[in-house]
């Protein structure tokens, strides 16, 4: 018989329990099939989330999904006029701009909870208290034409060469938040000389990543050090010119596309059902090669090396989160660079 000393201690177990339980798939999609349906952001190129929604409607029957896709930095301008307004249409969003997480976060617009595997998510990639989590993992390898490139850059100063004047291409790093972490891994080693060579040098810049990709496949360009490598890998899938190369001597960035649901959405255990269903080991897994698992625990595709165990860049929170650091690098590089012009797609 517990004695009155002991009272509390099982009180206080049960509640620790409870708080730390990760609802089963099961669970939530009992209660996520009387909502009916899922609508969710996602930046980048959408046909990788499309084929995600098949299968999730496929393993969830009843649950009906609503996809918009783009520029992260300019969903969450959406999401931030639904958010003031009171009226949120969006359940979930899937960005790779994590400062818009941690602003969110901070003013209480998001659903915390913690889906099963949570454990094994590196710390950079999610709030401790689960205010929003990594789903997912990029990396910055080089991307190159398979049939026009025959030595592939394996650093940094390789795009510097003559053979690719002209020929070299990279997201607007004043544009892009991914491309900006990248250069700026650059600048901290080589410094801002480097980028003088790399202007000098006449490269290609086209907003996105798919652009990006694209422009080498179709030998428009010929090399990237500013590539997402699952988007080049899919251009290799489709039968195009494109391979991905690690540098023999720079550090890989690397950044998780970050995951949460709204504090008020129409249909938040769908979301919730999602995120934790995408972060399964079975959905995790299965994720296309250049696209790391964000658990520690379940194997990269495609022949890939876990993404730790890479001599990474792993601080895309903490970079994005130093606002007048940003704003200084953007406004520097857009004077190096010029204004967006060359416009790319995500489809």
């Amino acid at each position: 018989m517990a004695t009155k000393h002991t009272v509390p201690a099982i009180i206080l177990a049960i509640v620790a329990s409870s708080a730390t339980h990760a609802e089963t798939l099961d669970e939530i999609y009992t209660k996520a099939k009387g909502e009916g349906m899922l609508v969710f952001y996602a930046g980048g190129p959408t046909a990788p989330w499309e084929a995600a929604a098949a299968r999730f409607k496929e393993k969830f029957p009843g649950i009906n999904v609503s996809i918009e896709g783009g520029f992260s930095n300019v969903l969450d301008r959406k999401i931030d006029d639904q958010i003031k307004a009171k009226s949120l249409a969006v359940d979930a969003a899937f960005l790779q701009t994590v400062q818009d997480f941690v602003r969110w976060n901070k003013d209480s617009a998001l659903l915390r909870f913690k889906p099963e595997g949570f454990d094994k998510i590196d710390g950079h990639w999610k709030d401790k208290n689960g205010g929003y989590v990594g789903i997912s993992v990029n990396a910055h390898p080089y991307a190159y034409n398979t049939q026009l490139v025959r030595k592939v850059p394996r650093s940094a100063p390789d795009f510097l060469k003559p053979e690719f004047r002209g020929k070299v291409v990279a997201a607007y790093p004043q544009d892009d938040d991914a491309t900006l972490y990248d250069f700026d891994s650059i600048t901290r080693k080589y410094g801002w000389k480097y980028w003088d060579q790399y202007i000098a040098n006449q490269p290609k810049f086209i907003q996105g990543h798919l652009g990006v990709a694209r422009s080498i496949s179709a030998g428009d360009t010929l090399v990237s050090l500013d590539t997402i490598a699952s988007i080049s890998l899919g251009e290799k899938k489709a039968g195009k010119p494109q391979e991905i190369a690690f540098s023999t001597s720079d550090p890989l960035p690397i950044w998780a596309l970050t995951g949460a649901v709204f504090k008020g959405a129409p249909h938040p255990n769908a979301a919730k059902l999602f995120i934790s269903w995408y972060l399964s080991k079975e959905v995790q897994g299965s994720l296309d090669p250049g696209t790391w698992p964000a658990r520690s625990d379940v194997t990269p595709n495609g022949g890939m090396k876990p993404i730790l165990t890479y001599k990474v860049v792993n601080s895309y929170r903490e970079f994005l989160t130093n606002a007048k650091h940003l704003a200084d690098l953007r406004a520097r590089f857009a004077k190096l660079v010029g204004p967006v012009e060359n416009t790319g797609g995500v489809r």
